[in-house]
């Protein structure tokens, strides 16, 4: 059932990145790759307040494979994020690419930890 459950959360996530990111480069042409900036960074986030509500308050272990594994590896997209450095870095556009490569990773990270400590917290 797991399994099950955590291809269709995966689905679920990978969807619902696209829309997102169609809707944010609809609204907000940028040569900047925000979209998936913003897909990765909130997916973090999520990922660490998951984190958190089964490290530290006692919700089921199978909640990080379905909605961790599942919803958060098909909604966030590094494998993108890298590939639109590269595009950047080919564009010769090297400041974007730096503050992408480095900007995603930082605020990723630090989403995470925010996530962790907001439910760790409550």
């Amino acid at each position: 059932m797991i399994v099950a459950l955590t291809l269709v959360f995966g689905a679920l996530g990978a969807v619902t990145r696209f829309v997102i990111d169609a809707a944010v480069k609809r609204r907000w042409p940028s040569p900047f790759p925000w979209a998936t900036f913003g897909i990765n960074v909130s997916g973090s986030f999520l990922l660490g307040v998951l984190a958190a509500a089964v490290l530290f308050h006692g919700q089921p272990a199978a909640w990080q494979t379905v909605v961790g594994t599942g919803f958060c590896g098909g909604y966030t997209t590094f494998s993108t994020a890298s590939f639109e450095t590269v595009r950047l870095v080919q564009q010769k556009a090297r400041f974007r690419a730096l503050s992408n490569a480095l900007g995603s990773l930082l605020a990723s990270v630090l989403a995470c930890v925010a996530g962790l400590t907001l439910v760790w917290a409550l």
